[in-house]
């Protein structure tokens, strides 16, 4: 009589259990102050990409009772990342979403905000890699709501977003 080679799993030499190559593997749980970078998307599609991005998803982690956003988190060439999307968009929520993920995963060292960037010139196309760059006054990302009308009608920006740290501006130099 011949036996269902599906209904048992197969064993090792050691008769314990092996996974079937159906199996997912099995995912790390790691502690809170293993991740060190903070990866925030706006849209729902930008963290399904970021998602893809990661080459080892882990175990979901407790969070405190006044975080409420969701985490995804993962490796990525061994850096230990974890993921949020904004609940709603603007500054506000972005704020909120980044300070969460700041008191709960206390040892990130890097906070990016990765998405589709519905601003950016038309010779960009979907799919390239757009990375921003200090330049004069400017750290890198103009925040676009701040700023002061002047009185010929000109919308003049009076800031920009924090300086990105000299270590990913070092990598970003690699890219070129």
């Amino acid at each position: 009589m011949a036996e269902n080679s599906q209904s048992q799993p197969e064993q090792s030499v050691s008769g314990q259990n092996k996974a079937s190559p159906d199996t997912p593997p099995c995912r790390k749980r790691l502690q809170h102050d293993a991740y060190t970078i903070g990866w925030v998307c706006a849209l729902p599609k930008e963290q399904t990409a970021a998602r893809a991005m990661l080459d080892k998803e882990h175990e979901p982690l407790p969070t405190p009772r006044n975080d409420h956003n969701a985490y995804t988190l993962g490796s990525i060439r061994g850096h230990n990342v974890v993921i949020a999307c904004l609940p709603n968009m603007g500054t506000n929520s972005a704020a909120t979403v980044a300070t969460s993920m700041i008191n709960t995963f206390q040892s990130i060292r890097f906070g990016l905000m990765v998405g589709i960037g519905g601003g950016i010139p038309s010779k960009v196309s979907l799919g390239d890699v757009v990375v921003s760059q200090p330049v004069a006054d400017y750290h890198g990302v103009i925040q676009w709501d701040m700023g002061k009308l002047e009185r010929d009608g000109r919308f003049v920006h009076t800031g920009s977003l924090n300086r990105p740290p000299n270590a990913l501006l070092n990598a970003s130099n690699q890219l070129k």
